[in-house]
């Protein structure tokens, strides 16, 4: 069964021609978002200098992308989180656990230099939704 490519209406700006990516990919019921920013649905960057903001933003973002799949936060295996200071680790976690107020995913977060400057969070998810 070949992929299918993910592309949610709300973020339909996406890839923006400089970045050549897919939202999200699916094959099989496994789903896998790209590293997802804090852009909104016109491509503009949400709450610059704003961890928080930019965090609930790519929630959003995510939510859309799992959308498009049939899946769910309850569906998501796994997430990586890529911060351009680790010091935004306990402003990004209040907000990952409000997300996911229970069983949450498997979670990886590291440091990292982020495509642009103004960004300051990226997370990528890994779900499964079971196709019976």
């Amino acid at each position: 069964m070949p992929k299918s490519i993910l592309k949610p209406f709300k973020l339909s700006y996406l890839p923006l021609p400089e970045y050549p990516y897919s939202a999200g990919t699916t094959v099989n019921g496994i789903i896998y978002t790209a590293g997802l920013v804090a852009w909104d649905e016109n491509g503009k960057l949400v709450g610059k200098g704003d961890v928080r903001a930019q965090t609930r933003q790519i929630f959003n973002n995510m939510r859309a992308v799992l959308a498009e799949a049939g899946a769910t936060f309850n569906d998501i295996l796994k997430c990586n989180v890529y911060l351009s200071d680790i010091r935004f680790f306990p402003l990004m976690n209040e907000e990952f656990r409000l997300a996911f107020p229970a069983d949450p995913p498997a979670r990886t977060t590291v440091q990292a230099v982020l495509a642009e400057p103004e960004m300051l969070v990226e997370i990528e998810a890994v779900a499964f939704v079971n196709q019976r």
